[in-house]
């Protein structure tokens, strides 16, 4: 395929820049949860698919590139082409929810682009967002359950857990004929895309949007079942001739210092889950947790870290600092992480722009309190000394704060679960341990997505539950 058709400038690499969409108004947004980014513009997409070089070694989807091998060169050219229906059937190819990554990934994919040696890479999420919003528009995206030339197989196969790995397994196998149902012990389907990641980044009608899709495909769910404790694991295995387990990793890291059982100190999912449940049945008031009001201080600076900035903000805290505790990050890519690797740079989100101070390199010591009740920190500043971070000297300070939340990381399973599914095998990582087929130590039981390899991005979740599908169907055939 060769670039640069309907008239676009075949050089549009080297004349035409990278332009993102743009964000809703920081006024506007921060009074409502809705997405704060505009969606794609199609004839932008276009423009910016022609940037693509079809480079002959596509790094974009190679080891350093896209988890679930988009064929972006591929793609980026039938968009140009104006093609925007044979778009959408390869990006369907490799990935179940386009839509999801689209607007969730941090992108991989453009750090691999050739273009992004000079900080300038292909606007592929933008683009992938684009083709898969076409899709709906013009009604592309229909059920496709199994071809009459499979048949149903009359294998049953039980999924527990509905985020993206759960949800991409159960697409697959349902295609091919097999019989699935999907457990989840929440309310409703969608793991974290549901409970964990605020509206402002996915409006959960996206998500319906696709459950949707795979409900009318032939896939079950059963919601309100937590596999360990209204059903045994072992009962699962005996109803099933195969079982995936997608339940991601959600056991949060602590921070064991003093202080740490005073009131208003709360976990990031907990937290989070809290305002979607809120927003989801459309209560009254705040939510039990809430910072309206508050001097709050998030320690974490990842994305979720991000997201409760987010959310904070727009309940109304008096005042919001963040932490992190590694030193200040460079502007542009450090020579440690070369192209084509995930680049060390400093990231800025959308709710950085909103609103909150960020420091880096600062420690949390101890929780203070009164009466039972959080009142302030005492933080240090750090410094890398030998690869390791070391407190510097009379950095010490005290800070007044009403309400402090853990973004920090997770740390595998949960317990309860590693304790009610035995005798089933795990890592150090405390996750759920596989062979090479994915295959966990009870046989006939699979494991995909953050359950097995850690936390992780929605797309390598994708990826996952799209080769646990595979093992699975060879395993009961």
């Amino acid at each position: 395929m060769s670039n640069g058709s309907q008239g676009l400038d075949p050089k549009s690499f080297i004349h035409c820049e990278p332009v993102s969409e743009p964000r809703r108004p920081k006024s506007q947004r921060l009074n409502d949860y809705l997405q704060v980014y505009e969606q794609p513009f199609p004839q932008r997409a276009v423009q910016q698919a022609g940037r693509c070089m079809n480079c002959g070694v596509p790094f974009c989807h190679g080891d350093h590139g896209c988890p679930v091998d988009n064929l972006i060169p591929e793609w980026n050219e039938l968009v140009v082409r104006g093609r925007w229906q044979d778009a959408l059937h390869r990006l369907h190819q490799t990935n179940n929810f386009p839509e999801f990554t689209g607007q969730l990934c941090p992108a991989p994919c453009e750090a691999g682009c050739v273009l992004a040696m000079q900080e300038k890479p292909v606007t592929i999420r933008q683009i992938e967002l684009a083709i898969v919003n076409e899709g709906f528009k013009m009604g592309w995206i229909k059920p496709q359950p199994a071809k009459p030339s499979i048949g149903h197989t009359g294998k049953n196969i039980g999924l527990v857990g509905s985020g993206p790995a759960g949800l991409a397994a159960a697409q697959q196998l349902v295609r091919l004929g097999h019989q699935v149902v999907v457990y989840e012990k929440a309310p409703l389907p969608g793991g974290l895309l549901r409970y964990g990641i605020p509206d402002f980044k996915l409006e959960k009608w996206v998500l319906d949007r696709r459950l949707e899709q795979l409900r009318d495909e032939g896939v079950i769910f059963r919601c309100g079942v937590e596999i360990g404790a209204a059903m045994p694991l072992g009962q699962l295995i005996e109803i099933h001739d195969a079982v995936g387990l997608a339940v991601g990793a959600e056991n949060p890291r602590e921070l064991p210092i003093p202080g740490r059982d005073l009131k208003g100190i709360y976990e990031a999912m907990d937290f989070l889950t809290q305002q979607n449940l809120h927003l989801e049945h459309k209560l009254p008031g705040d939510p039990p947790i809430c910072a309206r009001g508050k001097k709050v201080v998030i320690l974490g600076g990842g994305d979720t870290g991000s997201d409760c900035l987010g959310t904070v903000l727009r309940q109304g805290a008096q005042s919001v600092l963040q932490f992190e505790l590694a030193p200040r990050p460079p502007q542009e890519r450090s020579p440690e992480t070369p192209w084509p690797y995930w680049p060390l740079k400093l990231r800025s989100s959308h709710a950085h722009e909103e609103g909150g101070e960020r420091y880096f390199g600062r420690a949390t010591r101890a929780f203070l309190g009164e009466g039972g009740v959080l009142t302030g920190l005492s933080t240090v500043e750090m410094e890398r000394v030998g690869g390791q971070l070391q407190p510097i000297v009379g950095t010490e300070k005290t800070i007044e704060v009403d309400m402090v939340i853990l973004a920090i990381g997770f740390t595998g399973i949960p317990q309860g679960l590693r304790e009610s599914w035995q005798p089933l095998k795990t890592t150090g990582m405390n996750t759920l341990w596989t062979d090479s087929q994915g295959m966990t130590s009870l046989k006939g039981v699979f494991a995909a997505g953050d359950a097995r390899r850690g936390a992780s991005l929605i797309v390598w979740a994708i990826a996952e539950g799209r080769k646990m599908a595979q093992a699975i169907s060879q395993y009961i055939q």
